[in-house]
């Protein structure tokens, strides 16, 4: 291979081995990452999506080589409300890989404010020159709106597990910003999830297993962290409760009523002798006979009558 350069004396911009070289990015990502770093200070304000239009990389382009900025720590964002409520992105670009600690510290560190408007991001003077010299600024400034992101409904096709698995996900955001997942991400990882939720763990404990004991330098990839841990967390299978198997009752045998009338049968529950309408007849022919004489009995005569019959009687 024959190569011949020449290096130019001014309007260049130096670029790192580990990013022309990066095995990740493509090439979109790292033009988009060179170009930015090579931005004077008078257009770092702009939101990343215009200087990639600039670029023509736009589209699914553009949405693919953001995300590889993402995931290697290049690229970091945060959703927050200004003075009205209204909600905007703030991006902060690196021109080299940074964890999302690192970044938070490096955001506060330049001071950002949303003012009321929300059509221009303010900052204090910065401190020094940090993550290649490129100020955070705000996405789509001109869409603005009263409402938080919105998160990408799960597949309604999709077992409940899987759709569950999607929304705890996607809500990881909201516990802390390293893990913040695109729906594309979240439905990747949903079926490992669903697994846990097979396997017995609630919604809450599978987000509480998420998102504590994160590591000290931060989460550099929230994809790779959460499928790792997915898999290699997953809680043992918990056999289904063994249902003891229970005998039929004992069916009593037929025997033959000894009572009157012609010769039947029946099914005797402790033991007696006669069928129900036998004992029942029985019953009601000690009642009446029992009723037969108490009317046979001579009427009662009071005490004080016989006392004077028995006085009124001769000798």
């Amino acid at each position: 291979m024959l190569w011949h350069a020449i290096a130019p004396s001014r309007r260049f911009t130096k670029a790192s081995h580990d990013v022309v070289r990066h095995p990740r990015l493509n090439s979109d990502a790292k033009i988009l990452l060179l170009y930015v770093q090579g931005l004077p200070e008078g257009l770092a304000d702009k939101p990343l999506s215009e200087h990639a239009r600039q670029l023509g990389i736009t589209g699914r382009a553009y949405q693919r080589a953001k995300r590889m900025l993402v995931e290697d720590g290049f690229l970091h964002e945060w959703h927050q409300q200004n003075d009205r409520g209204r909600w905007v992105t703030v991006q902060l670009f690196a021109n080299s890989p940074v964890t999302g600690a690192a970044a938070a510290e490096l955001r506060d560190g330049w001071g950002v404010e949303v003012p009321p408007s929300a059509q221009k991001r303010t900052v204090d003077q910065p401190r020094g020159r940090v993550a290649g010299g490129y100020t955070p600024v705000e996405e789509e400034l001109g869409k603005k709106s009263s409402h938080p992101p919105t998160e990408a409904e799960p597949d309604a096709e999709s077992a409940p597990e899987v759709a569950e698995g999607e929304r705890v996900l996607l809500s990881l955001r909201h516990a802390h910003r390293e893990l913040h997942l695109g729906a594309r991400e979240a439905r990747g990882l949903a079926e490992a999830a669903a697994e846990w939720l097979r396997r017995g763990v609630t919604a809450a404990d599978l987000r509480r297993a998420l998102t504590s004991g994160l590591p000290e330098g931060g989460v550099r990839s929230a994809v790779g962290f959460l499928r790792y841990r997915l898999v290699q967390k997953l809680p043992e299978a918990v056999p289904p409760p063994t249902v003891e198997a229970r005998t039929a009752p004992r069916v009593a045998e037929l025997v033959v009523c000894k009572g009157p009338g012609d010769d039947h049968v029946f099914r005797p529950v402790g033991g007696e002798a006669h069928c129900g309408p036998c004992r029942g007849e029985g019953a009601r022919q000690f009642w009446l006979a029992r009723a037969a004489a108490v009317a046979a009995q001579p009427p009662h005569v009071p005490w004080r009558e016989r006392v004077a019959a028995l006085a009124a009687s001769p000798g």
